[in-house]
């Protein structure tokens, strides 16, 4: 009987297993917080990537005297390149030439293609652009981006971010950039 009495006594004092509590207590916090972390910068990278697609397939129109059909392809292609190693399956891309009549208050679309989840613009459609972007006559190349990142491990972030972006940008070799098809 003493010798049980010893030991209870002891039990309070025996450190031996409070490192093994501790971690038990804080290691799924610190788990969870690493891949809560990890996705965030994925979200991020994701989110740099639609604005770097939005610029770069505006700048490619831009840079062009005449847009084909084949150079639609080649720059929605680039857009979805530009998203890799992420899935471009949430990837919408759409390039339109805004051209403004005798007063830059009435713009209208002169061409305008997509790909992915976005819909062109109608042609001749009335559409807005900010104010004192385009001058009468001039024409301006806009493009948006709309990209939805999915979260593999969604326990703190929501389930999807979806991002949008637009970017005008102005033709560098002719205005308006004619929109060649076959």
């Amino acid at each position: 009987m003493s010798r049980k009495k010893t030991s209870l006594a002891r039990l309070p004092k025996d450190k031996r297993g409070v490192s093994a509590l501790e971690f038990a207590f804080i290691a799924p916090v610190m788990i969870l917080a690493y891949f809560g972390l990890a996705e965030l910068c994925g979200a991020m990278l994701a989110e740099r990537k639609a604005s770097h697609a939005a610029s770069a397939i505006g700048d490619l129109v831009a840079q062009a005297s005449s847009i084909h059909d084949s150079d639609i392809t080649n720059i929605f292609s680039i857009g979805g390149i530009i998203m890799a190693p992420d899935s471009s399956t949430t990837l919408g891309m759409r390039v339109t030439s805004v051209q403004a009549g005798a007063t830059a208050t009435a713009t209208t679309v002169g061409w305008s293609d997509a790909s992915g989840t976005m819909t062109a613009n109608t042609v001749g459609a009335s559409i807005a652009i900010p104010a004192n972007m385009i001058a009468a006559n001039q024409s301006i190349v806009r493009s948006d981006v709309s990209y939805t990142y999915n979260v593999p491990v969604a326990y703190i972030l929501p389930s999807a971010f979806t991002y949008n972006y637009t970017f005008y940008l102005r033709p560098r070799i002719v205005d308006p950039i004619p929109r060649i098809s076959p």
